[in-house]
């Protein structure tokens, strides 16, 4: 098990769902750098550097995560963690901007796995506020 599955069973419900699936995500393409370059390669730089950045987040919409996952990984994400591919696309849009922020709180990519633990201990705090 994962630390972002263990991170997910804490939290419980839709959210542990999505967090698990922000974290499968990030194992898939080689952490938080390697997955905001899916999203820079898919034409959405504008929206990670504003995530990544001290300023205001741009939104993603759900269209746009879809487009970017397709349809084949999108679905199987939600079936690993038991929701359906519009509920997961609409939670990762919801909760990207914000976790890439908190990730990067001076704007920049942590480097290592220890900046990667500091990110989980952020992340559940954003969810228990949620």
């Amino acid at each position: 098990m994962s630390l972002f599955d263990q991170l997910g069973g804490l939290l419980g419900g839709e959210s542990a769902g999505v967090s698990g699936a922000v974290g499968s995500l990030l194992e898939q393409h080689g952490g938080l750098s390697g997955l905001l370059e899916k999203f820079n390669s898919g034409g959405m730089s504008e929206l990670v550097s504003s995530w990544v950045g001290t300023g205001s987040n741009l939104p993603v919409s759900a269209e746009q995560i879809q487009q970017l996952l397709g349809g084949e990984q999108l679905g199987a994400l939600a079936g690993k963690f038991g929701l359906d591919p519009q509920q997961l696309s609409q939670g990762l849009a919801d909760y990207l901007p914000q976790a890439v922020d908190k990730l990067t709180p001076d704007g920049q990519l942590p480097q290592g796995n220890a900046l990667l633990l500091q990110g989980l201990d952020m992340l559940q705090g954003f969810f228990n506020k949620s």
